[in-house]
């Protein structure tokens, strides 16, 4: 179970709107979205309707302004609840599309894919168990991107717009 509230001004101000579930349009609810707490559960928001647009993980906490979440706008129109897993975390990458050239498994978070596999760019992956983000810059920074278990053959498959990739997280509730 999860919940977060989304408040239209900074600083939990403002007309908020509080939601237990994926919300693929959240436009009738707010205006604008400045500020965000989370209660439970690990989210990922959308500045579009339905699970469009750039994305932002979030995690338990406070969010006073739309910056803590590196948002680029004050445009939250879509959510999702990601689905906890208490098992480990599994992902193949890859430096080619279909799964070919070098693999590199990953099974834990990963602050630089430079540093740690000598890889600036992941063409392809195989998440085998967990939830993951995949940041393009290191240490957790840029464009997000959900990966859920499942075949990526091409970066284009996760939403990308490029294959550079720069950091990892897994989906955990307990940071």
């Amino acid at each position: 179970m999860g919940k977060i509230t989304f408040y239209e001004d900074r600083s939990f101000q403002g007309r908020c709107y509080e939601c237990t579930s994926d919300c693929p349009n959240l436009q009738p609810y707010f205006n604008r979205c400045n500020s965000i707490r989370v209660d439970s559960g690990c989210w990922m928001l959308y500045e579009r309707p339905n699970y469009q647009g750039h994305q932002y993980f979030l995690r338990r906490g406070e969010y006073p302004d739309y910056q803590q979440w590196m948002g680029l706008s004050d445009s939250v129109r879509s959510c999702r609840l990601i689905p906890q897993h208490s098992g480990t975390h599994r992902m193949r990458v890859y430096e080619r599309e279909d799964f070919r050239g070098q693999m590199s498994e990953i099974t834990d978070d990963c602050l630089s894919l430079q540093d740690h596999l000598h890889l600036t760019e992941v063409h392809s992956l195989n998440v085998l168990e967990g939830c993951w983000v995949l940041y393009e810059m290191p240490n957790y920074r840029g464009r997000q991107y959900l990966l859920r278990p499942g075949e990526y053959r091409r970066y284009h498959d996760w939403g990308a717009t490029s294959a550079k990739t720069g950091s990892f997280r897994r989906v955990m509730d307990f940071y």
